[in-house]
């Protein structure tokens, strides 16, 4: 599975930077001078293109890159858009139980601590108050028909996670979970 590190917003300067929008907690190392990050355009089916970062610097809270090859304005205008990825596969395994990336809670089950379903995990929300798991309710969730609830991803609600079950256990607080 492709997961996107980051993604070109404009061009800066005349000399071909670069400024990337990181969707990635380890900034440093995916864009170390020297990496090589594998890009492509939103919804395109062409193999993705090699970008080798020649120099990277944050510059007013964002990120400029300079990638060999691209040394004009113009160059850099073309790849606007491009999204950096990497495959879930090459990922490094987590050093802590308690953490996981996005991919691997997306699909899982929720589940109450009494075993009752309450939908599945269909992404991972970052926001600025922490993380929020978007679930798509069960069908016998109540009758809920609400397109998503949206639960926060903190230690006091969830409970349990299971990979190997697929399975995610909350004990929300009263109210939570009430489509009002």
């Amino acid at each position: 599975m492709e997961l996107v590190i980051g993604r070109v917003a404009k061009s800066h300067g005349i000399k071909g930077e670069v400024v990337v929008e990181v969707r990635t907690d380890d900034p440093d190392d995916r864009f170390a001078v020297g990496s090589v990050l594998r890009g492509r355009k939103p919804r395109s089916n062409a193999a993705p293109a090699s970008y080798t970062v020649d120099a990277v610097r944050e510059h007013s809270g964002r990120l400029l890159l300079r990638l060999n090859g691209i040394d004009d304005k113009t160059t850099a205008d073309q790849i606007r858009g491009t999204l950096f990825i990497v495959e879930s596969t090459d990922l490094p395994p987590s050093d802590d139980p308690d953490e996981f990336y996005d991919h691997e809670l997306e699909g899982l089950t929720v589940v109450l601590t009494d075993g009752s379903a309450v939908g599945t995990v269909r992404e991972v929300l970052h926001s600025a108050a922490g993380e929020l798991l978007s679930i798509r309710p069960s069908t016998t969730f109540g009758g809920d028909t609400r397109a998503e609830i949206l639960v926060p991803f903190v230690a006091a609600i969830v409970t349990s996670v299971s990979l190997a079950d697929k399975t995610i256990e909350i004990d929300p607080p009263e109210g939570l979970l009430d489509p009002e």
